[in-house]
């Protein structure tokens, strides 16, 4: 370009905003130098806080009914939660014909539906709170700041990452090169028929880490040694089975043995080009989806009161009153403004269409003003048909659950090319209100009921289809084997595709999750020339490279997303690419605030110190007249990224840095790590590894809702146990009055906050908990004589059985009476008594132990960390390594998702 075309202003850019130069000039580089101060300077490389809390000041949203609604604690994240596997292959498995399109331009119309909701008031806005020395595992008393001491571990992670990949390439050639003169020796050899001289046995290299890696598969995972024809494959964990496996293989229905056989038979982690063809199978059967169940409306004694008047609505209508009645409870969403009026916004379209409401006299109702809708009389209903529920016998509960279960067996199985597959979600969405995550601007719409006319079916052409429900017939059958979704339809809230899938534990998932950390572990090959390319055009005069090298910096450096364009219909979240002039903000010598809405409109609120280069592009980037809402990367879009970095390596795209981060960063980790001590120790070990990831490569969270509640519970268990161990000590007196002048007072003083107060509670605690016992053991027993035939106990029984807790009550009554304690059981001497002190005084180390851990871990996301980026095989190594039960780290739904990380590596194996 000419010097005249560098003088020239900015012109307009995509999104009808400004673009920046093609070029930039010396001039202004020098410029820029010249306001960027050089005192104060901070290392790069690593966020340095999370920010302040601030709350913005909004009007009393209402809440239609809920009086003082409290938000449920949340539950532990191990018990049931449900997991997304961070880059999935789903758009890939998508027809092309339905895959969502992207506006190329970002809609002024957006703002202008905005503008609508200028009346309603926002919601609170929480920006993360600060990172806590705790936190991050920093004592108080130590000298050198965790910042830093993260600053220099990255830096030495970095450098041990260059080193490896210069010895992969410089290996890799000269096995190219030795094989090149072995094929000619062969050559020339075979026409005098000599016999190639045997070679002598060299020994395994050792790898960095003091291993032995064998270099013909040391970027495969571990291969199964040959056996006999006839011997039996076994498929087994890390360590043994804890006491509940037991319990666990009761529930295995004879459908998952079957499946758990075939599994032990078919290694498919071992043949590493199954499954790099398109074509994603030959023959597939399945029995299509579960629909759910039709609307039941409500009794005749429960509506909808507006206005003061109970109202009668149409079923449609009724149905959808009934989804606000039911999460009165749920206050995240009802008191938040958007919701309301989204909600109530589809709620008046239904009305309009089915005639609003009748009252007693048959006269209509109009509904025009949702703030005199209550909606109590539903939420009430609904309660005390969940505690209906909860209240029922173990054994109704059973006997529901076996009726559930029988009727969705058919489907929870496919015959995927001649094999039986679990299925996912097979199970269609109810309809409901949406939620969304984060800050949604669709929150609260009506998710509509979704119809059999809705559902397209990908099955085998000599398959059977299954039959749609009488009356309706299936949108379409396909027989797509490029594809590995079951069914689909369109949902009507963000007009997305949903997928019916197989199980995470399938083969066809289970080597999307492999072929995604085998990506990752062949760009260590590749990492050090594409840091040295992006760190050189940093400064390159072409303002379009210089673009792409500073997002890959962020991306590479913080783990920000590549990001795509949205379209108008979509909620307005970004990522490196699509980052807004607001979303940015420079603070001199060298740190940048991110403040944007990401994945899942949740919000990334981050501090980080940068290369005084990337600041000072960053600054070129926001260069007036750039204002509100024009792009920063102007002249880069994801697609042109990662075209970008498939020149380096087929494949790779800007996610995989995050995957190659997380585990390359674990494996640096666990090459060092030298874990003693006791199960809960170790696994602390590891935790404390995983928060250094999550923390290096930007996995963080909020604190959750329930983590106050749930440390408080930890800490009254051991305040509950150090009350026992107190007893015990009162019951040595029992035994032998003297040995309180022996062992001195002190040591028999009860501890000053387990005040006469806290043990009255306490010990009431411990009555009723003993109670609940009985009943529970009682309903137990009687469920197994019903079983068995047999008849069954009277009520006369549990009373007997409850004597016990009547006497425990008595017992305390009477302990604080006297002031003193009995010693329990027949034969009791000091030194058993010192037995169980000690045992007690391990329960509550080990309880300290797991307290200290779940609270450092608060801010951090070890979860996403573990299960979507850290390779799911160093896991495996650490639990082989230290002989830690891999059910510490994974759930039984996370072991059946890496079952083939489990039984495809050993202790030595590395990323």
């Amino acid at each position: 370009m000419s010097s005249s075309d560098d003088d020239t202003p900015l012109v307009k850019g995509r999104a009808n905003g400004v673009k920046s130069r093609e070029r930039i000039t010396k001039t202004d580089d020098k410029a820029m130098d010249k306001e960027i101060p050089s005192n104060g300077h901070v290392e790069p490389g690593l966020s340095i806080r999370m920010g302040p809390v601030e709350d913005m000041d909004v009007d009393t949203p209402l809440t239609n009914g809920n009086v003082n609604g409290k938000r449920k604690a949340r539950s532990s994240l191990s018990n049931g939660k449900s997991y997304k596997e961070e880059g999935s292959s789903e758009e890939d498995d998508k027809p092309l014909s339905k895959r969502r399109r992207t506006s190329q331009q970002t809609k002024q119309a957006k703002q202008d539906s905005d503008s609508d909701m200028s009346d309603v008031p926002l919601a609170k806005t929480r920006k993360p709170p600060k990172v806590t020395a705790a936190q991050i595992g920093e004592s108080s008393d130590s000298d050198t700041p965790l910042t830093a001491k993260l600053i220099k571990e990255k830096e030495s992670i970095e450098k041990a990452a260059e080193k490896e990949a210069k010895l992969i390439r410089s290996q890799a050639k000269k096995e190219k090169a030795t094989g090149s003169k072995l094929k000619s020796k062969i050559e020339s050899e075979s026409d005098d028929d000599v016999p190639l001289a045997k070679k002598k046995k060299q020994p395994a290299k050792k790898a960095a880490n003091g291993f032995k890696k064998d270099e013909s598969d040391s970027d495969a995972p571990l291969k199964k040694k040959a056996q006999p024809k006839n011997a039996k494959v076994k498929a087994e964990s890390a360590t043994p089975a804890k006491k509940g496996k037991a319990k666990a293989k009761e529930e295995e229905t004879e459908q998952d043995r079957e499946v758990l056989e075939e599994e032990e038979e078919y290694r498919w982690w071992e043949d590493p080009t199954k499954g790099d063809g398109t074509k994603k199978w030959t023959t597939l059967e399945h029995n299509g989806v579960v629909f759910p169940p039709e609307y039941e409306p409500l009794p005749k004694h429960v509506k909808l009161v507006y206005d003061g008047t109970p109202v009668i609505l149409h079923k449609d209508a009724e149905e959808v009153a009934t989804f606000y009645g039911s999460m009165l409870h749920s206050t995240v969403n009802v008191e938040n403004p958007v919701f309301n009026k989204n909600f109530f916004e589809d709620f008046t379209t239904i009305l309009d269409k089915t005639g609003h409401g009748k009252d007693k006299d048959g006269k209509t109702v109009k509904i025009k003003k949702f703030e005199k809708c209550d909606f109590k009389p539903i939420f009430e209903w609904f309660e005390a048909e969940r505690a209906k529920k909860k209240a029922l016998p173990a054994a109704e509960k059973k006997a529901l659950k076996a009726e559930k279960d029988a009727a969705e067996a058919p489907y929870m199985y496919c015959m995927w090319d001649g094999r039986k597959q679990k299925v996912g979600n097979f199970r269609v969405e109810p309809p409901s209100l949406f939620r969304g995550r984060g800050e949604h601007p669709k929150t609260g719409r009506v998710k509509k009921r979704v119809m059999p006319e809705q559902i397209t079916i990908n099955i085998g052409k000599e398959a059977k289809v299954p039959e749609p429900p009488p009356g309706h017939r299936w949108k379409e059958v396909k027989h797509d084997q490029e594809g590995t979704w079951l069914a689909m339809w369109q949902e009507n809230i963000n007009g997305a595709y949903k997928y019916v899938m197989l199980a995470a534990n399938s083969d066809i998932k289970g080597q999307s999750d492999f072929k995604k950390f085998e990506k990752a572990r062949e760009l260590k090959k590749h990492i050090d020339r594409i840091r040295k390319d992006y760190q050189r055009d940093l400064k390159s005069e072409k303002m379009a490279d210089r673009q792409r090298a500073t997002a890959i910096y962020l991306i590479d450096q913080f783990a920000l997303r590549a990001g795509n364009e949205k379209g108008e219909d979509e909620a307005d979240t970004v990522g490196c690419c699509s980052l807004k002039y607001q979303h940015v903000t420079l603070k001199p010598p060298n740190t940048v605030i991110f403040d944007f809405l990401g994945k899942d409109s949740i919000r990334f609120y981050d501090e980080v110190n940068v290369d005084p280069q990337v600041f000072k592009n960053l600054k070129i980037f926001k260069k007036p007249p750039k204002t509100t809402n024009d792009d920063i990367f102007d002249r880069l879009t994801t697609s042109a990224l990662n075209k970008h970095l498939t020149s380096y390596m087929p494949g790779l795209t800007a996610k995989v840095f995050r995957t190659y981060n997380a585990s390359w960063t674990m494996a640096t980790l666990l090459r060092k790590m030298k874990s003693t001590g006791t199960i809960p120790e170790k696994v602390k070990d590891y935790n404390n590894a995983n928060r250094e990831v999550a923390i290096l490569c930007n996995h963080k969270r909020t604190v959750a809702a329930g983590h106050a509640g749930s440390i408080e519970k930890m800490q009254e268990k051991i305040n509950g146990l150090r009350y026992q161990v107190w007893r015990v000590k009162q019951m040595m007196i029992d035994v032998d009055p003297k040995i309180k002048k022996k062992k001195g007072a002190e040591y028999f003083e009860r501890p000053e906050e387990l005040d006469d107060e806290w043990v009255k509670k306490h010990q009431e605690f411990l009555v009723e908990e003993q109670r609940q016992k009985v009943r529970k053991k009682f309903e137990k027993d009687n469920e197994k004589l019903k079983a068995e035939g047999e008849k069954e106990m009277k009520s006369k029984e549990l009373e007997e059985r409850l004597e016990a807790a009547d006497e425990l009550e008595q017992k305390f009554k009477k302990e604080n009476k006297t002031g003193k304690v009995e010693a329990e059981g027949k034969g009791v001497t000091i030194e058993k008594l010192e037995a169980n002190i000690d045992k007690f005084n391990q329960r509550i180390e080990t309880m300290k132990v797991q307290m200290e851990d779940k609270e450092d871990n608060k801010e951090v996301a070890l979860g996403t960390s573990k299960i979507n980026y850290i390779d799911p095989r160093l896991t495996v190594v650490f639990s082989k390594k230290f002989n830690v039960p891999i059910e510490r780290f994974f759930s039984k739904t996370l072991r059946e998702k890496f079952d083939w990380a489990i039984k495809s590596v050993d202790e030595n194996w590395e990323f």
